[in-house]
């Protein structure tokens, strides 16, 4: 959008507010992941705000004499893994105006309709690759803002991103500090003893996969819910329903041949599973999401009913403690990682519950959050909470090539 400007001002490595300690952190075998190694790029848009970079930018250096391993910077141990140095160097940390309101945006909704790179901090590969998080508040003439926010996947899982967020939101609004206390305690996390084998990465082919839009309201889920109750006699969640339509949605429109399997993967959050290891008090912020996948022949999806999709998800979901303790024990036929990344896969997302909606800075919540996720390697779908009043899920997907795109939401029209 040409009329469309961003100034950046300042910009700045914003340290802890106190000295905090150094050495080295190792990471946990989740966070060492090679899947684990990217930045994750978001947007959380907000109706209005005083000054709040600099706000947010004093809060960010008090939140990090807590948070201090945010403050240091990915390297190699000896030993050729991951871990973090604890050099309080700081957080990447941009200030910015546009010259426009939100308004004249359409707040920013996603797709956006602006260049990303206006909205998020960047640097040099080579220095963004040991980094942990980069941050960017641009002000609008209304009033509003928004924080651009790049974060390590191998510091965060959704869940943990969100607690570090809500952390800063905290003291921006006058706490001494964090209201949850941080827990690092990597080590909890156990390892694998027979690690996956060296395989070459896979060979990714990319699609020109468009983006589609579609906001499911609260009433048309509940009524598929009890309606589902009602055929089954079993409880479904939303993540069900919508994860299931999406899949036999986009089953249907890309139609492949009987016999070739489709695939379904989700991250599920496996804190729970390891109660025992992990402080009771939570604040654990490192990752802990295990990743399931589902396989089926394509003719299952795309012939079974709505609820029989869902109820093979929820299976899959039930079976999270057994894969989960197998692979832990190195059961050589759990390994996660070895699906095959083709046209077939599909990748779910769920953002709409893992706590950035919560976040105030002292000017209230935001008006919307999302990922900026443009990739054309995987088919993938999104769960967002959509823009208040609305009540609901917003469904953000990139899962189809155009001339698919009619079959794709011709199938979304109706949840039943």
């Amino acid at each position: 959008m040409s009329f469309f400007s961003v100034t950046k001002l300042a910009s700045t490595l914003v340290a802890p507010y106190e000295p905090t300690p150094s050495g080295n952190l190792p990471l946990s075998f989740m966070d060492r992941l090679p899947a684990s190694r990217f930045l994750v790029d978001s947007i959380h848009v907000f109706r209005n705000g005083q000054q709040p970079a600099m706000v947010i930018r004093d809060a960010l250096s008090k939140a990090l004499v807590s948070y201090y391993p945010v403050a240091g910077r990915l390297v190699m141990s000896n030993q050729g893994e991951l871990e973090v140095a604890c050099t309080g160097d700081g957080v990447w940390f941009v200030e910015a105006s546009a010259d426009r309101s939100l308004e004249d945006l359409n707040h920013l909704e996603l797709p956006l309709a602006v260049p990303k790179e206006e909205l998020l901090p960047y640097l040099s590969p080579q220095v963004e690759k040991d980094l942990i998080v980069m941050m960017q508040v641009t002000q609008f003439t209304c009033g509003g803002f928004v924080v651009g926010m790049r974060s390590s996947h191998a510091m965060f899982d959704g869940l943990g991103a969100a607690q570090f967020v809500q952390a800063i939101a905290d003291v921006a609004k006058g706490l001494a500090q964090p209201m949850i206390k941080p827990i690092w305690c990597r080590e909890a996390i156990p390892s694998p003893p027979k690690l996956p084998s060296l395989r070459p990465p896979p060979s990714l082919t990319t699609h020109p996969f468009v983006t589609f839009l579609l906001d499911i309201s609260l009433d048309h889920i509940n009524e598929t819910k009890s309606k589902f109750t009602k055929k089954t006699g079993k409880y479904c969640s939303t993540f069900d329903i919508l994860t299931a339509k999406v899949w036999q949605s986009r089953a249907r429109a890309i139609s492949l041949k009987p016999g070739v399997d489709l695939r379904l993967g989700f991250a599920a959050n496996a804190r729970h599973l390891l109660h025992q290891l992990l402080p009771q008090e939570g604040g654990y912020y490192g990752n802990c999401a295990y990743p399931m996948t589902i396989a089926a022949p394509s003719e299952k999806i795309t012939d079974s009913s709505l609820f029989e999709v869902i109820n093979l998800i929820r299976k899959a979901k039930e079976s999270l403690s057994t894969k989960f303790s197998k692979w832990l024990m190195g059961n050589p036929e759990e390994d996660p990682f070895k699906v095959p990344v083709d046209y077939g896969l599909l990748c779910v997302s769920d953002w709409s519950r893992v706590g950035f909606n919560e976040v105030d800075y002292g000017w209230g919540q935001p008006i919307h959050v999302g990922p900026l996720d443009d990739n054309n390697f995987i088919a993938s779908s999104i769960f967002l909470k959509p823009p208040a009043p609305k009540q609901g899920v917003r469904l953000i997907t990139r899962c189809v090539v155009e001339e698919q795109l009619r079959a794709f939401q011709d199938q979304m029209v109706n949840l039943v």
